[in-house]
């Protein structure tokens, strides 16, 4: 992984073998990143996303592998109890054209994952919500 940071936003390359999750913890805590939007583009070859089970409150996952390119990764960094959080989505398309996604669980790159990080003045932290299941805003 590779970035230049301009203004609020930071530009990241993450590089073949490496791990987009792993990578966006590892920038954001060095960088100390607390509230963020981020967006990227790139190809992945091993990558696990889920589907959130209203009624059971329960992730389920699906793995892919081959190529597939990014069609679109989004979501955001911020805070849990002050600790880093984020909460990322993606979907990729295969060589037929075909696209899966969901909730990020991970994703190695197999060529490139370019990046953007905008960084957001302010804090957001979350809270476990009893009713969905989930970890939500917390705005208090």
């Amino acid at each position: 992984m590779d970035y230049r940071k301009f203004n609020d936003y930071y530009v990241v390359r993450i590089d073949k073998g490496e791990e987009i999750l792993e990578k966006i913890k590892e920038l954001s805590l060095k960088e100390n990143i607390k509230l963020a939007k981020v967006t990227a583009l790139g190809a992945v070859n091993d990558f696990t996303v889920g589907v959130f089970h209203t009624q059971e409150k329960k992730y389920y996952g699906n793995t892919f592998t081959g190529d597939h390119e990014i069609v679109s990764l989004t979501g955001t960094i911020n805070t849990f109890n002050g600790e880093f959080y984020t909460h990322i989505h993606m979907s990729a398309g295969n060589e037929k054209g075909e696209v899966f996604g969901g909730h990020l669980n991970r994703a190695i790159v197999s060529a490139t994952c370019e990046m953007i990080i905008k960084v957001i003045d302010g804090n957001v932290d979350r809270k476990f919500d009893e009713e969905t299941g989930l970890n939500l805003f917390d705005f208090e």
